[in-house]
């Protein structure tokens, strides 16, 4: 491995815990090798011939993932180097889990007669066993935080009447009740979470894999670097791009920083950025990769299912959302480079597009597949399988990204490797989703939000963004969208009259801004490592720049046309000309520029008319934007004034 990459790899394994597996299997390779092959294999037979029952499909899916994950992760960090093979407990633990999860395909018939007459003790013991299991596992690929939020409900679930308060105590359930009813019940571990996964979410992910191994990567950061290297502060603004299409294809924020940002934040520091403001730039538009259609992340196919809409319904209604988002980090990084006068890069230095579209454009092709068959009505499960036919097709069109046959077992295996800790993620979120549904605990938290907001909608909104926020700091996006669509997005859709579409995209928008929200900011002190950095200030300029990530979700509650609902062709154009121009206006405070270096008070007023006109009304837009105007109009005659007298002191001396 090039020092480069043993540089990355060090940055994942510090900050992102699904990266954390073993190095050296020894003889247990061929079983991974075996299992990883095998699931992907299986995903792809399901995919075109039709899924299995829900239960049967879920414990196949599950079930070897579970296998993988312990024979891959060990049980305690810094392990997966110094470890040689693979230690019996842990093939042990990998072997009960296959069988705990597969008893429910061995007995499916006797499983499904014991929900009326009752289970028996194995029942309780099998599905105890289980339940521990995925927990262990999510521990080993996410990490303890989710762990902790998932043993907070079970105990809650076991000793609920013991709570004083009326608004959250409850009867309580035996240990026995609760096992059996998150293990063989459809709204716990194999409720829709890990039924999405393993119908949507595993294939899209693989496709992700493939297009990784067909170098699509570098052809983004190349076409990236051809369009805007050449302008002001060009590095950052193809870091921008490039890193919004690799992380529409990865889904990883913290992943998608590091394996991009290896190569622009040196690029970006190189041409004049600050270490803090590179480390930001990239942990910004790496997480936005998630709200970036058309593949976004995995939590989107979930909302999917939670709405009963079609996945093109997502995609579309994410678009407009999406572009704002990654317009108001393009317009930060020009004000920054403006404000340092970091210029653009050598034509010479810069690859030709039309050289890499004739040459490379053909790599495309599987994301345009992806597109145009969601469009036109096939379901996200075709899809993906035609994207991933049409990526492996394409890959033969040259030698440098031709696949071997050892090659595809590999890429085969790494499908599943890339899916485990969604996989885990997802089971353990089923395991708290189902505990909120036996326990009642979403309406009670509904209620908390309702009263604590005294009726008023903002103050339930700032209340489920912090909820959101707080949870994604332990939690990964999916498990996070998960809880908060449960417990928080039902109250804003049955108390306050919300469209669904804008509350799930508020809880989802702010479950992914926490990578880079401080204190824990994962994405923000991966790029800072990166950059050698200061951790927290990289954090803070990220919300800087991704401030759109903050307020654009407000916007989408109190008017959704952003998001397609009840909307007119004169309402959307006007609502997206204004946004961008009051993201232009936002951004500016942010940085501190606009026409010159702006005072507070002219930061302040830029600040308000951006807002301003980011509301879709005809008269707060007025007034936006004849505050950004004038602030515009004062440093354009200033910088006039100082550049007369620039020139009659020159011609003074000449004199």
């Amino acid at each position: 491995m090039s020092k480069q990459g043993v540089e990355k790899q060090t940055k994942l394994d510090k900050y992102d815990t699904e990266s954390q597996s073993r190095t050296n299997l020894g003889k247990w390779a061929w079983l991974v090798a075996i299992l990883g092959v095998s699931l992907t294999l299986f995903h792809l037979y399901t995919g075109y011939f039709g899924t299995l029952p829900s239960q049967k499909q879920g414990a196949v899916h599950l079930g070897t993932a579970l296998g993988i994950i312990f024979i891959l992760f060990p049980a305690k960090k810094g392990l997966q180097k110094k470890q040689h093979g693979v230690p019996w407990y842990d093939v042990s633990l990998a072997l009960i889990s296959i069988y705990v999860a597969y008893h429910k395909i061995f007995f499916f018939e006797s499983i499904l007669q014991s929900r009326i007459s009752g289970y028996s003790f194995v029942d309780i013991i099998i599905a105890i066993i289980g339940i521990l299991l995925v927990l262990e596992a999510t521990r080993r690929t996410v990490g303890l935080p989710i762990i902790i939020v998932a043993s907070i409900t079970l105990l809650y679930a076991l000793f609920g009447k013991y709570i004083p308060t009326d608004i959250l105590s409850h009867p309580g359930f035996s240990v026995g009740t609760v096992a059996t009813d998150l293990w063989f019940q459809e709204s716990g571990v194999f409720g829709t979470p890990i039924q999405i996964s393993s119908k949507y979410i595993y294939l899209f992910l693989f496709f992700g894999v493939i297009l990784i191994h067909t170098n699509i990567g570098k052809i983004f950061n190349d076409m990236a670097f051809a369009l805007t290297g050449k302008y002001t502060g060009g590095t950052a603004k193809a870091a921008v791009m490039a890193s919004g299409m690799q992380g529409m294809v990865s889904g990883s924020s913290v992943g998608n920083t590091v394996a991009s940002g290896s190569f622009t934040i040196p690029m970006m520091k190189k041409a004049g950025f600050k270490s803090e403001f590179a480390a930001a730039t990239e942990a910004s538009a790496s997480t936005g990769g998630q709200i970036m259609p058309p593949l976004m992340g995995a939590a989107a196919f979930i909302m999917m299912e939670y709405l009963g809409v079609p996945y093109s319904t997502i995609m579309l209604s994410a678009a407009i959302p999406a572009a704002l988002y990654f317009t108001g980090i393009f317009i930060g990084t020009h004000f920054e480079a403006k404000k340092f006068g970091i210029l653009g890069l050598p034509k010479s230095e810069l690859p030709v597009f039309r050289t890499l579209f004739v040459n490379y454009g053909y790599l495309l092709l599987p994301l345009a597949m992806i597109i145009g068959t969601v469009l036109v009505g096939y379901s996200p499960q075709r899809a993906a399988l035609l994207g991933v036919v049409t990526a492996f097709a394409v890959s033969f069109f040259r030698k440098e990204t031709r696949m071997s046959l050892r090659k595809i077992f590999h890429v085969l295996e790494q499908g599943a490797r890339v899916a485990l800790p969604v996989i885990a993620a997802v089971a353990t979120a089923g395991i708290i989703a189902g505990i909120i549904s036996i326990t009642g605990l979403g309406a009670k938290f509904a209620s908390g939000i309702i009263a604590l907001s005294n009726g008023y909608l903002l103050l339930a909104l700032l209340f489920t963004m912090f909820a959101c926020i707080l949870l994604g700091m332990g939690l990964p996006t999916t498990a996070n969208y998960v809880v908060t669509a449960t417990v928080a997005a039902p109250a804003l859709i049955n108390e306050f009259g919300i469209a669904p579409i804008a509350a799930h995209m508020f809880v989802f928008y702010f479950g992914i801004v926490a990578d880079i929200t401080p204190p824990v900011c994962l994405a923000a002190y991966a790029g800072a490592g990166i950059a050698r950095a200061n951790p927290f200030k990289s954090g803070v300029t990220a919300v800087k720049l991704a401030i759109a990530a903050f307020i654009i979700p407000y916007i989408i509650i109190y008017n959704p046309i952003l998001v397609l609902v009840d909307v007119t062709p004169l309402n959307l154009v006007l609502a997206i000309v204004t946004a961008i121009i009051g993201m232009l206006g936002v951004s500016s405070a942010m940085i501190g520029y606009l026409a010159r270096t702006s005072k507070i008070w002219e930061r302040l007023v830029l600040f308000i008319g951006g807002l301003l006109l980011i509301l879709p009304e005809l008269t707060t837009n007025a007034i936006g934007l004849v505050l950004i105007i004038a602030v515009w109009a004062v440093q354009k005659r200033q910088n006039n004034k100082t550049d007369s007298n620039l020139k009659e002191s020159s011609s003074s001396l000449e004199a």
